[in-house]
């Protein structure tokens, strides 16, 4: 396993998201394939999850690989152990390592640090396989993704800067409406405009969530908070 990391959605290629709804559709069909082959993947969760923690588990096994869980307290890290150290051991025993933290900062430190592929299982800025998984419903349903609308209603927060990102390589039309005072992080959102350029998309944001649902295909809703 080559050490690439998944830290943001921009850092992939439409051909590559293209593949993985292809292949996501093909191990929902009945594919099975062992790709990990009995590699162990860390679990590293600082925050508390749900949803991505048992997927991540269940694909694991699915895919022939062993999870190992590694709750934050009662590892050594959480008294006093540095990033670089501990990023370093796990590597020795790991193939891989998701991780779910809080700054995006620190998990691309561990990203530094380790010499495995890190995934991002979600920080403040990014959530891709969240998206990844959302945009594979797209897929489903739809058939493809380029040339879809998409409206996102809620806060600016790591749900909007994934799709954004995610739905430019696409060639998606991206709309989201977020109070004024929740906005999209407004470098993230200037680089997924660059990018939905690139790809034939476009990426629109701003406070109207009326005027962003018209005409879309795919209404994606969050929380809605204002803070002026």
């Amino acid at each position: 396993m080559s050490k690439r990391d998944l830290l943001n959605l921009a850092s992939l290629m439409p051909d590559e998201i293209g593949w993985l709804m292809r292949r996501a559709a093909a191990y929902k069909a009945g594919l099975r394939h062992p790709a990990l082959d009995g590699r162990a993947v860390g679990l590293l969760f600082e925050k508390p999850s749900t949803r991505t923690r048992v997927s991540f588990e269940v694909a694991i096994h699915r895919l022939g690989g062993h999870p190992v869980l590694l709750p934050i307290d009662s590892m050594q890290i959480g008294r006093g152990e540095t990033v670089a150290d501990t990023a370093r051991v796990l590597s020795g025993y790991l193939s891989a390592l998701v991780i779910r933290t809080f700054g995006q900062a620190r998990l691309e430190e561990w990203a530094q640090q380790a010499t495995v592929p890190v995934i991002n299982g979600l920080t403040d800025l990014h959530h891709p396989c969240q998206i990844l998984a959302d945009l594979f419903t797209v897929y489903e349903r739809f058939g493809s993704l380029a040339g879809r609308t998409l409206a996102y209603i809620g806060d600016g927060n790591n749900i909007a800067h994934s799709l954004m990102e995610g739905g430019a390589l696409m060639g998606m039309r991206v709309v989201v409406a977020s109070p004024a005072g929740s906005m999209p992080d407004p470098t993230i959102t200037s680089h997924a405009m660059q990018i939905a350029k690139v790809y034939g998309g476009e990426v629109l944001v701003h406070n109207d969530p009326h005027q962003a649902a018209t005409g879309a295909d795919v209404l994606y809703t969050a929380v809605w908070v204002s803070m002026g």
